[in-house]
């Protein structure tokens, strides 16, 4: 009896260890990722396309850092200076030009298109806070809060795996 039990113990040992060695691992990294971002702060100078804050400023250059060990593709941006003056840094440090994009195209259209151009590597994307969760949702095919007016600081990263798999993972800058 005692035989039995040992060889039916090893042989669920063995199935166990078999299927651990082809689950993938959880430090696998996603065949694509897509950063997107509303802007960084703006001036309040009564024009539609102010620059930049220093605080502003200050965080685009916290996002390039936070973006250095990226495997960044392409950075998409509005054609207002507030967008290209928060993609521009991260842009720099990888020897990319930033992308002019349409802010007013439909975000399902957007995201296919950075699915078709990009299924590997990294792309951030620079929107505004009417644009930027609709352009997240539609890369992810999920749920995305609403941003207010006021919040500069969400990092919405979706990753898609090489099945093709996508997943929505909300960060802070602060």
């Amino acid at each position: 009896m005692h035989a039995l039990a040992a060889s039916l113990v090893s042989a669920a040992l063995l199935a166990t260890l078999a299927g651990c060695a082809s689950a993938p691992s959880a430090q696998t990294s996603p065949a694509a990722r897509y950063v997107v971002v509303r802007h960084a702060e703006k001036a309040d100078d009564g024009t539609r396309d102010p620059d930049l804050t220093p605080a502003g400023r200050e965080r685009a250059q916290r996002l390039a850092a936070r973006l250095r060990e990226e495997p960044l593709r392409a950075v998409y941006v509005t054609a207002y200076r507030r967008t290209l003056q928060t993609g521009e840094p991260a842009a720099r440090a990888h020897g990319l030009t930033p992308v002019v994009y349409d802010a007013k195209r439909a975000p399902a259209e957007f995201a296919a298109q950075l699915h078709r151009e990009h299924r590997d590597g990294a792309v951030l994307v620079v929107g505004h806070s009417n644009t930027a969760p609709d352009i997240a949702a539609a890369l992810c095919a999920c749920a995305v809060e609403p941003m207010p007016e006021t919040e500069y600081d969400r990092r919405m990263i979706v990753d898609v795996d090489a099945q093709g798999r996508a997943t929505l993972r909300i960060e802070r800058d602060r």
